[in-house]
């Protein structure tokens, strides 16, 4: 037990106050994720859709969260961290309660469009502001222990929306709301500001010259822009967990309350075992860690077809693919962190997200008309194969790379070093008055 708890402590040490403010509205914030695990299930259920026509109410919902991305990451850099994910919060917490209101199925579509365009927003900010707040040597932990948070309240609040579904999908749209404005509240009056001064413009640039365009850089960024394929489609195999998964487990006769349980394996699994798997990975190749996650992710999900209508056989799954989840997530978003400029984090988090939440759009369209015309032994097949494909990806994308926490320290002293010598050697060239 004393193990136990100085893996824990040792996780979690060392973070300045900002962060711990952050990571509490996180929590808050996760408490109350009620809707989006079971919206699959309300549209089918409670509107009567079919699972081709909620998914395609969930990829509108994805279209507007890979929206969000890319607004949430301009406005990061643009006008700040903390007015970002505030002003974002409000806005998600306005839809979501207008969304559990409305019945017209133009209204519910406008509605997801407008939950998953505000949520996004934030996630860039929250990235960057976690990469602002923690040097590089301890960003893996920090992106750890943000995302233990994460799961331990998504993990406590699926369970909870098993049991409060049954008494009306309704009271699942009061409640996330009331949890989000609680989390724009703590950010607006905790948090700090972060975001980095702007750069002095060098006395030899052509003042008159047209700027980039304010995603050029990040676009440029070949190896980036892997990365953030290589996330999409992985997103795509894990977001069926909340579109695929329960509609498939409602055909072998396990309802909302089973799945609740199931997936709640998930979050339990990450808050018992992500401080002590980070520890195992630290200092380890990224480069393996992200291969051995996708084909854990894939393997997890594939290995669903054999599940039957065992409730336990479900929960084993999911333990699988959790694995992996905990593995890649922590260490893309280290990845990402040290390879984004100062000025441009928030953009490159938000190309970032922009895969996932662009998964956010296709998976439910793509695993709600494989499981109406293939079935599901041919969807879960289908992930395992992806997951493979991923695996092997990441193994010939960086084939070189051992992308570390101590290579982003190295990597973050040598850019401000090679900025201050620019520096210096602008004001050289400058001619005195």
């Amino acid at each position: 037990m004393s193990r136990v708890r100085h893996v824990m402590a040792s996780g979690v040490r060392g973070f300045p106050p900002g962060f711990w403010w952050l990571w509490s509205s996180t929590l808050v914030n996760r408490l109350g994720t009620f809707v989006f695990p079971f919206l699959t299930l309300y549209l089918t259920v409670e509107r009567g859709y079919s699972a081709g026509g909620a998914g395609l109410v969930l990829s509108v919902y994805g279209i507007g969260a890979t929206a969000g991305a890319l607004l949430g990451g301009e406005l990061t850099d643009r006008v700040g961290r903390r007015t970002t994910m505030a002003g974002a919060q409000l806005a998600t917490a306005a839809a979501t309660a207008a969304l559990g209101l409305v019945t017209q199925v133009a209204a519910i579509t406008v509605l997801a469009f407008a939950v998953g365009a505000a949520a996004s927003v934030s996630r860039p900010a929250v990235s960057a502001m976690i990469t602002d707040l923690v040097g590089p040597a301890d960003r893996l932990r920090a992106f750890s222990v943000n995302y233990w948070a994460i799961n331990l309240g998504f993990g406590l609040s699926a369970v909870a929306a098993g049991f409060i579904a049954q008494g009306g999908y309704v009271w699942l749209f009061v409640g996330d709301a009331v949890t989000t404005l609680a989390c724009a509240i703590i950010m607006w009056i905790k948090l700090p500001e972060t975001r980095p001064a702007a750069p002095e413009p060098s006395p030899t640039v052509n003042r008159a010259a047209k700027p980039a365009a304010p995603f050029a850089e990040v676009l440029r960024d070949a190896r980036f822009m892997g990365i953030t394929v290589l996330a999409f489609v992985l997103w795509i195999i894990l977001y069926q967990a909340s579109t695929s998964l329960p509609v498939s487990m409602a055909d072998k006769g396990l309802g909302a309350h089973t799945y609740g349980l199931v997936i709640g394996v998930n979050g339990l699994l990450i808050v018992l075992l992500q401080m002590p798997l980070t520890r195992l990975v630290k200092g380890h190749s990224r480069r393996r860690s992200l291969a051995l996650s996708a084909a854990l992710i894939g393997g997890g999900f594939g290995l669903t077809g054999l599940a039957g209508s065992a409730a336990l056989l479900y929960a084993a799954t999911v333990a699988v693919w959790t694995l992996g989840e905990m593995i890649y997530t922590p260490a893309s978003s280290a990845v990402v962190a040290d390879l984004a400029p100062e000025h441009s984090r928030g953009r490159y988090q938000g190309v970032f997200g922009f895969g996932s939440s662009a998964a956010t759009c296709v998976a439910p369209l793509v695993g709600g008309l494989i499981l109406d015309h293939g079935g599901s032994s041919f969807l879960w097949s289908a992930c395992a194969v992806l997951g493979a494909a991923v695996a092997l990806a990441f193994l010939l994308l960086l084939p070189r790379q051992r992308l570390t926490d101590a290579d982003g320290a190295v990597r973050e002293t040598v850019r401000k070093a090679k900025a201050a010598d620019r520096g210096s050697a602008d004001k050289e060239k400058t001619p005195l008055a």
